[in-house]
C-alpha cells in the first residue's frame, strides 16, 4: 500500500537523523543523559554485557535508532523495528526532556513541547507495531489454529471411540 511506503520513511527519518547526531556528538548527549543514567542504568552496569559508561550508552542508543529507523523506512521487520524505536524513544524522552523538573517557565515549556513531540512519535510507532499489513494478527491465527486442532482431535476421538465400540461385544 502506498500509505505505508510513504509513512514509514517519514516516521523513520527523525530516528535516523537523531541517531546519527547522537553517535557524532555522543559526549554532549551523554552529559544531558548522565543524571538519568546514573540513577537508573549505571547501578546495574556490572550485569550488562557491554561497557555502560554514558558515552557508550548514547552511542549504542544512536546505533539502535539508525539501524531500526533504516529497517522501518525500508519496510523490513517494521513491527520489530518499531518496537526497538519505541523502547529507545521512551528512555530518551524521560532522560532528555524532564520538563517537570525545570524551574524556568521558558525552558519548561520548551522541554514539554519536546516531550509531547516524542509522545506523538511513540503513538505513531505503536500504530506501526500494530499494523499487520492486512494479514491476520498472530493472536487471531493462534486462536484459529487452536480451534482447528480441537476440532481435529474431537473428530479423531469420535472415530477412535466408534472403532472401539464396533469391536467390543454387546
Amino acid at each position: 500500500m502506498i500509505l505505508r511506503r510513504v509513512a514509514r520513511p517519514l516516521l523513520a527519518a527523525i530516528f535516523i537523523s537523531g541517531g546519527l547526531n547522537a553517535i557524532r556528538q555522543a559526549e554532549g548527549h551523554a552529559q544531558a543523559a548522565e543524571p538519568f543514567l546514573s540513577e537508573n542504568i549505571l547501578p546495574a552496569a556490572d550485569r550488562l554485557p557491554v561497557n555502560a559508561d554514558p558515552v557508550g550508552v548514547v552511542k549504542f542508543d544512536g546505533a539502535v535508532k539508525v539501524a531500526a529507523g533504516t529497517m522501518l523506512a525500508l519496510g523490513k521487520f517494521p513491527r520489530l523495528s518499531s518496537l526497538a524505536l519505541l523502547t529507545s524513544i521512551t528512555a530518551t524522552t524521560v532522560a532528555g526532556h524532564p520538563f517537570w523538573e525545570e524551574k524556568d517557565e521558558g525552558k519548561r515549556a520548551q522541554e514539554q513541547v519536546q516531550f509531547l513531540k516524542n509522545a506523538g512519535l511513540a503513538g505513531g510507532l505503536m500504530l506501526a507495531m500494530a499494523d499487520t499489513e492486512g494479514r491476520p494478527s498472530v493472536g487471531w491465527r493462534t486462536k484459529r489454529a487452536a480451534r482447528k486442532t480441537r476440532k481435529n482431535l474431537e473428530h479423531t476421538a469420535s472415530k477412535a471411540t466408534g472403532a472401539v465400540e464396533s469391536v467390543l461385544p454387546n
